[in-house]
């Protein structure tokens, strides 16, 4: 039999083969390259192809361990049937040795480079089109996918290894954030918007003591007090909604606000003496301190309610929060005519900052476009006792996370005021 015969032969049979191997390789890039948020959208709008995408990433892990085992069955038959032929007209090592570098060639350009760069270039187009073979593949290979999947998890547990038969891909937060934080440093998203985008991101990971008012910052009414005196007091917090408390300020007894106020004064003809605040003071909210931020702004939301006390798990007061601290965590610090810019933060002539004990991580690193980490420690004074592993005295320095901590002020165990600058090198650079 001569050569010409033999690839006369062989060539019909390639050809289907390696290009269904195409095809089963572009709908592997196609499919997880493809736009979920277009895929949905698509699919509310009645397109057949998107839902079956969206139905088989449901299930991503059979679906690509399907395509993987009928593109691999595929090359596997190819390339033996390629060995086949070719050792009958070269006997011995020479015919599979040839075979093997015909074979690596035409996969690797035609079943694997070429579709996967035309199915990344198109990937919601070419996956669409291919919904419905890839839809079929799935059908048949999948159980095959999932009794390998078994093997695999079988053979690893003798080595400590167990993995869950459920499907652990890239949580959707995650890869929203790394996109984000990706087109921020190739300047397309600019650092409000960046803030802005991870602010909702992290609403889910952080608790409600992470932006609370602490209870020493709280401005509170002593119920006991005349109606005249408490007026007074109020206007001077400047605040819309005081907690009032009787005899301690952990008894809260309710919560007094400005419209109120303002409406029982017209009723009373402007006689301070007549109010009875306790009595138009509302009921206080209280909620636990390990409440997530998501959870709490739906709580807002729900109760038509903008202000809540935190309690711990004795139910003492821990602080307070407001459905503003939580949307300042997005947009960032919303001030009106009686906020001041950067509160608690002074810029200084040297390019350092003055910094109060009680400004919180977060507001500071965004105040100034910082890195500063708050897994470990809400406030600054809290970030450096945390690094330091012990309470600073007043002039002591500390290095860390490329800034120079120096204590300007203490009272008693609290650090009430810092220096703040870049260490030298990191200025230099």
């Amino acid at each position: 039999m001569t050569i010409v015969a033999v690839l006369a032969g062989l060539a019909p049979a390639l050809v289907v083969l390696l290009s269904l191997s195409g095809l089963i390789s572009a709908a592997e890039t196609s499919m997880t390259a493809a736009s979920r948020g277009r895929m949905h959208q698509l699919e509310r709008e009645g397109d057949r192809a998107a839902k079956r995408i969206n139905k088989m990433m449901a299930d991503q892990e059979k679906m690509i361990g399907a395509i993987l085992l009928s593109n691999n069955v595929i090359n596997i038959g190819a390339s033996a049937l390629t060995t086949a032929a070719l050792s009958a007209v070269f006997p011995g090592p020479v015919g599979a040795l040839l075979a093997t570098a015909v074979m690596t060639v035409l996969i690797v350009i035609f079943s694997e480079i070429l579709p996967k760069t035309l199915a990344i270039a198109r990937a919601d187009d070419v996956a669409r089109a291919l919904s419905i073979p890839t839809y079929w593949v799935v059908r048949i290979f999948g159980p095959l996918a999932n009794g390998a999947q078994w093997v695999v998890r079988q053979t690893l547990r003798p080595f400590g290894i167990k993995l869950s038969m459920e499907t652990d891909v890239l949580a959707a937060h995650e890869e929203i954030r790394g996109a984000v934080e990706y087109h921020h440093s190739e300047g397309l998203v600019e650092s409000r918007d960046r803030h802005m985008l991870g602010g909702v991101l992290d609403l889910a990971e952080m608790d409600v003591t992470q932006v609370m008012v602490h209870r020493r910052s709280i401005s509170m009414l002593d119920a006991g007090q005349s109606a005249r005196e408490l007026v007074a007091e109020m206007l001077e917090t400047g605040h819309s909604r005081v907690p009032l408390y009787r005899d301690e300020p952990e008894n809260v007894v309710g919560i007094l606000h400005a419209k109120d106020l303002l409406a029982a004064m017209a009723a009373s003809g402007g006689s301070l003496d007549k109010l009875d605040i306790p009595g138009i003071a509302r009921e206080p909210w209280f909620i636990p301190e390990t409440t997530s931020l998501k959870d709490q702004l739906g709580a807002f939301l729900k109760r038509q309610i903008h202000f809540a006390l935190v309690v711990d798990e004795y139910g003492a007061l821990q602080g307070l929060i407001t459905l503003e601290d939580i949307l300042e965590e997005i947009v960032g610090e919303i001030e009106d005519e009686h906020d001041r810019a950067l509160e608690g933060v002074r810029r200084q002539a040297d390019g350092s900052v003055m910094v109060d004990g009680w400004v919180a991580i977060r507001d500071l690193n965004r105040a100034l476009d910082w890195d500063l980490p708050d897994d470990d420690a809400v406030t600054v004074a809290g970030l450096v006792i945390h690094e330091a592993q012990t309470i600073p005295k007043v002039g002591q320095t500390w290095t860390f996370h490329g800034h120079r901590f120096q204590v300007v002020k203490r009272e008693r165990n609290q650090i009430t005021a810092l220096r703040v600058s870049p260490r030298q090198e990191a200025a230099e650079t």
